[in-house]
């Protein structure tokens, strides 16, 4: 998707996503630890971007990572999200963003569990979950 595209989808989407998921995706704001609708939510399924519908992870990899935030171990597929530094609030992280959107998700630790050691810990609000049938 280009910036046009996503311009345009942008515009489109403040009247279909509620304020907070426009301002995590758009914004790259930051829900509240333990306020989103997925930090405790254990439903077998896959997590796709809200802005797009790309599956992003898979419940067989989420965890309980004590943060408040939903955490996953690994993405989905290969290449489902981007990464990219972030240097704001004064520290060094790992941004995340959907790979097809661009939509902000959160950020990735390298303190999670085996397999990958990896922590991609996502705002609720970027998500929606689809049951698996």
């Amino acid at each position: 998707m280009d910036e046009k595209e996503r311009a345009s989808l942008k515009e489109k989407l403040k009247s279909q996503l509620t304020k907070e998921q426009y301002d995590v995706c758009f914004n790259g704001a930051t829900e509240r630890a333990f306020s989103g609708n997925y930090w405790d939510f254990h439903e077998d399924g896959l997590y796709s971007c809200v802005v797009c519908g790309k599956e992003l992870f898979d419940s067989s990899a989420k965890f309980e990572s004590g943060t408040g935030w939903p955490s996953f171990w690994d993405m989905a597929k290969a290449g489902a999200v981007k990464e990219k530094v972030d240097r704001s609030w004064g520290m060094t992280r790992i941004e995340v963003t959907c790979a097809n959107c661009g939509a902000h998700l959160g950020h990735k630790f390298d303190d999670g569990p085996k397999p990958t050691g990896l922590r991609y810990c996502i705002n609720s609000a970027a998500l929606r979950h689809e049951k698996r049938t």
